[in-house]
């Protein structure tokens, strides 16, 4: 038998947030351990409950059952996953760095390591602890193990990562909703390696380019081209897999940008020409902008429009684009809130916020009457200011994700106020709390892509706002670079940048 381990690390950094990212948020969201693992990514398992029943690590089992011709044994050690936040501390990351060593070293002789990860996570006093954990991975198995990644599209590569890596695999759908069939073929790709049916060579490019392909969905008419591309490369047996990596502007790489990378079976300079064709697709599309978002009155004022016109049957779901809990803000930005609460008063409107401690005053008082309270500006004053307002407590729960919760009725707008971060991108995320999305005209959503798929059958309006956060869009201002980027300078052309990133001169 050959042996297979397989893991996960898991989060989104946002560099923009001052609220730390400890092992008790990853412990909270998602941690499973060795047999407990294996169970929840079988058959009749749920990988990450609350999310999705079937992910990575359940399509590589599926491959593994379906390719492995009943030669490979998969290993489970552990998976972690944390909702998008800060920088993880350093005690939060050195504990990842010896898990990762000593369940490796327990595991060993073994033939192949599966390791599922973000991409785009940031650690306290280190940029890429992603590439940390795999030279490490690379350190314990040794330089002919082969490796597996998956990746989310908007990782940030970097050199080590690439280093010390046989097999990249990145989603390919924006909203993400190929999870699983990425693990599926990752999984595929690695069995087949362990077995001596190909042998994995690449190639990557990395671009200096923040910001372009318009919406960056993969359906939409911009980017669809460039993801069909990728399958028709595909369709040659030579070519293993495909991947376009689209940054997460929230990073604080001085080399942040857009990355391609190709694995081929053992056609090195297939794969650098691929790299190289799929990167001038991408640089071929840096100059459509994303779309301008509205103000918050604005936004009330379209629904408050699309209702009068009769045309809204179901709800609006207006996304905080500065407030993204999916991309790792805090949850605690007040400017939609406080328009909601005093300028949309014919509206039935959903709001959530994090406030740890009103959601612990409001916590006993069910059905006590009126209560007037501040809510936000408590976990990162410097970019949010608190509002105030008055409700009374409709429900309290313990909640197994977002810690104590408390829907406070302000009438014309319920408020979710939770302790942990509310990642709102689900119609369950109120329904859960007696809130029915259809009687709603506002759901608002913390989610920048997800939500369109989850809210599909209730959702008849989306509008994207900016109240100016940790999400903003124009947050790369704020960063350094080593190199002139797309688009805050002028840059001409791009293979000069990425011979310097990927140490060719």
């Amino acid at each position: 038998m050959k042996r297979i381990a397989f893991l996960r690390i898991n989060q989104e950094t946002n560099a923009f947030s001052s609220v730390l990212s400890e092992e008790s948020d990853f412990r909270k969201m998602h941690w499973k351990e060795g047999a407990e693992l294996r169970e929840a990514c079988g058959r009749l398992g749920t990988e990450v409950e609350g999310f999705a029943r079937n992910l990575e690590l359940s399509g590589f089992l599926r491959s593994v059952r379906k390719h492995g011709g009943g030669q490979i044994q998969a290993v489970p050690l552990f998976s972690a996953w944390a909702v998008p936040g800060g920088p993880m501390t350093a005690e939060c990351f050195e504990g990842f760095k010896t898990r990762i060593r000593e369940e490796l070293e327990a595991a060993l002789p073994l033939d192949g390591v599966f390791f599922t990860l973000h991409g785009a996570m940031g650690a306290v006093g280190e940029q890429d602890p992603e590439g940390v954990f795999l030279e490490l991975v690379r350190e314990v198995v040794g330089p002919d193990v082969p490796v597996a990644i998956t990746l989310d599209l908007h990782c940030q590569l970097t050199p080590r990562m690439v280093a010390n890596v046989d097999i990249l695999a990145a989603y390919r759908t924006n909203p993400h909703r190929d999870h699983a069939a990425v693990g599926f073929r990752a999984g595929r790709i690695l069995i087949d390696t362990v077995l001596g049916k190909v042998r994995p060579t690449s190639a990557w490019r990395t671009l200096p380019m923040v910001m372009g392909g318009g919406t960056t969905i993969d359906l939409a008419p911009t980017m669809r081209p460039i993801f069909q591309k990728m399958k028709e490369l595909e369709k040659d047996p030579r070519v293993l897999y495909c991947s376009l990596l689209m940054c997460h502007i929230w990073c604080d790489d001085p080399n942040l940008g857009w990355s391609t990378h190709v694995v081929t079976d053992d056609d090195p300079l297939l794969a650098d020409r691929l790299a190289d064709e799929l990167a001038d697709a991408a640089w071929g599309v840096r100059n459509v902008e994303p779309p301008e978002f509205s103000g918050a009155l604005e936004a009330i004022e379209r629904v408050r429009s699309a209702r009068r016109r009769k045309v809204l049957p179901g709800t609006a779901c207006v996304c905080d684009a500065s407030d993204i809990v999916g991309a790792g803000a805090t949850g605690e930005n007040t400017r939609l809130l406080r328009a909601l609460y005093e300028e949309a008063t014919d509206l039935v409107s959903y709001a959530p916020i994090r406030d740890p401690g009103a959601a612990e005053r409001l916590f006993g008082l069910v059905g006590a009457g009126m209560v007037k309270t501040e809510l936000g500006g408590t976990l990162q004053p410097e970019v949010n200011t608190p509002v105030e307002v008055r409700g009374r407590v409709l429900f309290a729960i313990d909640h197994e994700n977002f810690g104590k919760t408390v829907v406070l009725d302000c009438d014309h707008v319920k408020i979710v106020i939770t302790t942990g971060p509310p990642l709102a991108m689900k119609p369950a995320f109120y329904r859960d709390l007696g809130l029915d999305p259809w009687k709603a005209d506002i759901c608002v959503v913390k989610s920048m892509f997800p939500f369109r798929l989850y809210f599909l059958g209730h959702n008849r309006l989306s509008i994207y706002v900016k109240t100016e956060g940790n999400t903003d869009l124009d947050a790369p201002k704020r960063l350094t670079f080593n190199h002139p980027v797309h688009p805050l300078a002028a840059v001409e052309e791009w293979r000069t940048v990425d011979r310097i990133r990927r140490g060719m001169v």
